[in-house]
């Protein structure tokens, strides 16, 4: 019997495809769903639900707080995309240049993305922590002053750190299968026309490599707005001064600290159609710039 005649029947296809309808369903459909009838009530934990229409949206423009947390958010994600492309395009760069011990310099570089996000967090806290961290001494010693607990522009560079630190793993595996398929004589091309180190990483690997840069500038905003949680909750804690109050934290503490799921729905609607714009802007711009070969 071949695979054409097994799934032919709509009834068996249907059936493979239920467990995943149903996980999709209740984890993801029907939480997103509460969330956005949630935010036109006045919730709070203990208290029935009252229904306000767009009040909680309407607090939420006027307040500034949420105003900085969503500035905050943006620098923060723009500030994370570039330095997790840079600093993985780099390294991926050394690793193919590489002959001998590449899969060791892979894994070396792989093995933070393989930790969870919590588990990251607290290494790097250790590394950078300022009394205690391993780099603490040696940034001191050339006359920077190491105080992240109570330095709101140290402690939002040191978040960013943590989280671009944790992201890059997941970069270099895209990023070292597309280089490796660019063709060699391109690359001899440009080594007899003199073009070499940096420059041909520039002027010949990254214009073949678009279509997987562009992927991951994606991948990397939806992970600096969704998935740094981790790091400023154990980090920072949104502070010094709310300095590193990122949106996903100050939901969370709307919801969680301070019980007032409404509001904390409708700042979650906001953070998804925010992000869903910047998708959509995105792939309307990659599509345009990004090369598929002739």
């Amino acid at each position: 019997m071949s695979t054409r005649e097994i799934f032919d029947s709509r009834i068996q296809s249907g059936l493979l495809l239920l467990p995943t309808l149903l996980v999709s369903v209740v984890f993801l459909y029907y939480p997103t769903a509460l969330a956005v009838r949630t935010s036109f009530f006045d919730s709070s934990f203990g208290q029935g639900d009252e229904f306000v229409a767009l009040e909680n949206y309407v607090t939420l423009l006027t307040d500034p707080g949420y105003h900085s947390s969503l500035l905050l958010s943006i620098l923060f994600a723009a500030v994370v995309v570039v330095g997790v492309i840079a600093v993985s395009l780099y390294l991926t760069f050394l690793i193919h240049e590489v002959d001998t011990g590449q899969g060791l310099y892979l894994i070396s570089v792989i093995w933070p993305y393989a930790l969870p996000p919590a588990v990251g967090a607290l290494v790097f806290l250790f590394i950078a922590h300022p009394t205690l961290g391993v780099l603490t001494g040696p940034i001191e010693a050339v006359g920077v002053d190491v105080n992240w607990f109570n330095n709101g522009p140290q402690a939002f560079v040191v978040v960013a750190l943590a989280a671009i630190w944790k992201q890059i793993g997941y970069n270099v595996i895209f990023m070292i299968a597309a280089m490796n398929n660019v063709p060699n004589t391109l690359t001899e091309t440009a080594e007899l026309d003199g073009v070499t180190g940096l420059r041909r990483l520039v002027s010949v690997y990254v214009p073949i490599m678009t279509p997987t840069l562009f992927f991951l500038v994606i991948i990397n905003t939806i992970y600096a707005f969704f998935s740094t949680f981790a790091f400023v909750d154990l980090l920072t804690s949104g502070g010094p001064s709310n300095a590193t109050n990122i949106l996903i934290f100050d939901l969370y503490q709307e919801g969680f600290s301070f019980f007032n799921f409404g509001v904390a729905s409708a700042k979650s609607v906001v953070l998804f159609l925010l992000v869903g714009v910047l998708m959509f802007v995105q792939f309307r711009v990659t599509d345009e710039y990004s090369y598929y070969g002739a």
